[in-house]
């Protein structure tokens, strides 16, 4: 056995605590834990006490997400990655990737529509 590997192993044994000084600290994390859950409970049932406005979340876009938004808002059919990054002028080589990114924000978001096609086909279509 390497020298190296014998005092990687040894240096982990020694990070090991004993048993009994985690279960003392352990009970007493779990008595503050217990307070904070408490006063978290009270604090919910305030904010639940008050009216609950329906609205909107505003849904902050990069300038490079928005602008693959808009791209794939012109086209009604829907449009492949590739053919997204090719409209905002990227490279061949490189415009599925780089518009895979914002792709996979936009429909986490409820923005856009991913669609499975045959094999590995997928389009993409705005909501």
């Amino acid at each position: 056995m390497r020298i190296s590997h014998k005092r990687n192993i040894q240096r982990k044994l020694h990070k090991q605590k004993p048993l009994l000084t985690n279960t003392v600290s352990a009970a007493k994390n779990a008595q503050k834990v217990e307070t904070a859950i408490e006063t978290a409970i009270e604090t919910a049932v305030v904010v639940a006490s008050k009216p609950v406005v329906a609205s909107k979340s505003a849904v902050t876009l990069t300038p490079k997400q928005q602008q693959v938004l808009d791209i794939i808002v012109k086209h009604t059919d829907g449009l492949n990655p590739k053919g997204i990054g090719l409209q905002a002028g990227q490279e061949d080589a490189k415009a599925a990737s780089w518009a895979t990114g914002a792709l996979k924000k936009l429909t986490e978001e409820g923005l856009v529509e991913r669609i499975q096609m045959a094999g590995n086909k997928v389009l993409y279509k705005a909501l």
